[in-house]
């Protein structure tokens, strides 16, 4: 007779509990990630309108800066002529409001709710 792991009780736990971490692991990976692109373009969105301030390279900036950026990392989006321009008004936006850092936050600290019901 074969011993059937997959439908023992025990194992079929520690399955579920695996597949869990997982999930939750990726997740972290996922937010970690969204995290540092949103770093990456507030930093950007600011050297842009810095650079515009105080360089002599006129409008031609953003176009050029587009240009190299996706010639040097054709496989990651966001780096276009349009994409660019949002982020430095993403920028100019939260800093004219006031709102410098309230992008930042973490989301534990923006929502209220239990991850138990979010996940249900």
């Amino acid at each position: 007779m074969e011993n059937k792991i997959d439908l023992n009780s025990e194992y079929k736990k520690w399955l579920a509990d695996i597949k869990s971490r997982v999930r939750t692991a990726q997740i972290k990976a996922v937010v970690q990630v969204n995290t540092e692109l949103l770093n990456l373009y507030w930093g950007l969105g600011a050297d842009i309108i810095k650079k515009q301030l105080t360089s002599k390279w006129g409008d031609g900036l953003i176009l050029q800066l587009s240009k190299d950026l996706m010639k040097e990392f054709p496989d990651m989006k966001g780096f276009s002529l349009s994409n660019l321009k949002y982020i430095k008004q993403w920028h100019l936006f939260y800093c004219a409001g006031g709102f410098e850092n309230h992008w930042r936050k973490p989301v534990d600290e923006k929502t209220a709710y239990n991850k138990q019901s979010f996940f249900r």
